[in-house]
């Protein structure tokens, strides 16, 4: 995976009679209700920031990447870094910070994920088939095996 790290940011009050820490971007005691720890350095809210969108680190989520000394967030991390990949059913490509669907060794965009018979989309926990590397939906995989006369393989 060459040198990739995801780390966890970590939301903590400030305890109102502890000495202030100091902010591993602006070098200033942060004297906040509310700090970051993420890297084991403490970090104002506003300072850690990805490096290449400026986002607020704590806002977008709980974990931060960083490579080649850069700290990133995951789109950025992946933009930059992420393997990009061809879409089995249209054959563009995606890009590496694009959500996808994957059936077994088979990438597709969200849009590509349907039947490639009838094109019927599907949700979440419906059952799809994967025969000859297309997918079907359960309706065209039963009318398939009907017509071909072969016994069904649930996987």
């Amino acid at each position: 995976r060459g040198g990739r790290k995801s780390e966890s940011i970590q939301m903590l009050s400030v305890q109102p009679d502890t000495k202030p820490k100091g902010c591993a971007g602006c070098n200033r005691k942060i004297k906040d209700r509310y700090l970051l720890k993420a890297l084991d350095k403490y970090w104002h809210e506003d300072c850690l920031k990805c490096a290449c969108c400026d986002c607020r680190l704590g806002e977008v989520g709980s974990t931060l990447y960083t490579k080649a000394n850069l700290i990133l967030c995951r789109r950025d991390y992946l933009r930059l870094f992420g393997v990009t990949g061809n879409c089995a059913a249209c054959s563009k490509l995606i890009p590496a910070f694009e959500m996808v669907m994957r059936a077994k060794e088979n990438v597709y965009h969200l849009d590509c994920f349907a039947c490639q018979l009838c094109n019927q989309r599907f949700c979440v926990g419906d059952k799809f088939f994967l025969k000859n590397n297309m997918i079907l939906c359960q309706t065209d995989y039963e009318e398939g095996l009907m017509k071909e006369g072969y016994a069904p393989q649930v996987r």
